[in-house]
């Protein structure tokens, strides 16, 4: 498909960080529907991507940020990417609760 712009990815990121759509999310696998709303969403912003589009880059982001986000966690500073902040907004709070988890 198309390149995701910049003014695409922020938007996606911004209607990802509704607790509500994050609810959802955390809650399943079978998630078309979910992004089904992301895509109807994304639309009010005048952005056209269908559900498929949206579930793949959610994905794609997603495990952009856990790589960067373990590679900081082991000390390294070289890996970083566009919306590390954003996502770390949205992801850090139950990646962190995962590991809380796990320790115990």
């Amino acid at each position: 498909g198309k390149h995701w712009t910049v003014n695409e990815v922020r938007a996606l990121i911004r209607i990802w960080s509704d607790k509500n759509i994050q609810q959802q999310l955390e809650g399943t696998v079978r998630n078309k529907r979910i992004f089904e709303q992301v895509a109807a969403r994304l639309q009010k912003f005048g952005i056209d991507r269908d559900w498929k589009q949206c579930r793949t880059k959610y994905k794609n982001l997603k495990h952009e940020y856990k790589s960067v986000k373990s590679a900081q966690d082991s000390g390294s500073t070289s890996k970083s990417m566009k919306f590390f902040n954003e996502l770390d907004a949205i992801l850090g709070h139950c990646t962190m609760e995962q590991a809380r988890k796990s320790d115990n």
